[in-house]
């Protein structure tokens, strides 16, 4: 079975943490989509506020994950805030950590 670079760079960015709840952004319902493009990977994520404090250490470790991924993709990751996130955006994995 094959895995596509979309595939790989959800895993990766499970390994990418929202330091204030303590999960990762995949499961916060962060991310919005994936998608190889151009011989990079877009990301289109969000963050849990327009004056999220952990902003630029999320994008940092976000472009990271993604260029240490086989080949070397280049990362090219978009903010938005729309629509904005709600907590009903957590995964079920995500409930189960925060105990929710």
């Amino acid at each position: 079975m094959m895995t596509d670079l979309a595939d790989l760079a959800r895993e990766a960015l499970k390994q990418v943490y929202d330091p204030e709840a303590g999960v990762n952004i995949v499961d916060m319902g962060l991310i919005y989509d994936i998608a190889e493009e151009n011989g990079g990977v877009r990301v289109v994520m969000t963050l849990t506020s327009e004056g999220c404090p952990a902003a630029s250490q999320i994008l940092v470790a976000v472009e990271e994950a993604i260029a240490n991924l086989p080949g070397s993709p280049t990362p090219d990751v978009r903010i938005t805030f729309d629509p904005p996130w709600t907590p009903e955006m957590i995964t079920a994995d995500g409930r189960a950590l925060l105990r929710w």
